[in-house]
């Protein structure tokens, strides 16, 4: 099973444990030995997917939606963002450089386009920007990729 994230960033703490742990349980319904995770590992939903996949034993695939788009992200989040690609099994790139709203939606079109399932870390509002997570869930349906929403009982955004 292919499994694929995309998400709200930014949580609160409260949403995140709950996210995070909903995550868990999800991932936690398919064998270790036949689960793939498909993450562009930014911070926050990304990134505890793929590590809830890699804890449970599975592999993960990244997408790099442009060359600049690790300096893009929260430098305490670069760690995190160089041991998860480390682990990959597969990275797959878009081939843009900068780190746009638009190379982000494309990589989240490459995301969509490999996945059995899409997960969606998402309270159902319309993208506060281009390439946000409604963007996306909205791709998948035109596509005809299936996706399941989470979002917890007791999750707020800011």
């Amino acid at each position: 099973m292919r499994l694929g994230i995309t998400g709200h960033r930014g949580l609160p703490d409260h949403a995140a444990r709950l996210v995070r742990a909903a995550l868990t349980t999800v991932i936690e319904q398919y064998p270790p030995t036949d689960l793939i995770g498909v993450s562009c590992i930014a911070d926050g939903p990304d990134a505890w997917f793929a590590e809830a996949v890699l804890d449970h034993g599975g592999q993960i695939e990244v997408v790099i939606p442009a060359e600049e788009y690790r300096e893009n992200l929260p430098e305490s989040h670069h760690s995190t963002y160089d041991a998860l690609l480390r682990r990959a099994c597969e990275v797959h790139v878009t081939g843009l450089k900068e780190s746009t709203s638009e190379a982000h939606q494309a990589g989240s079109e490459i995301l969509v386009g490999v996945v059995d399932l899409l997960l969606a870390v998402w309270d159902g509002q319309p993208a506060r920007g281009y390439g946000g997570t409604a963007d996306v869930v909205a791709y998948a349906k035109r596509t005809g990729v299936p996706y399941s929403v989470i979002w917890p009982d007791g999750a707020t955004r800011d």
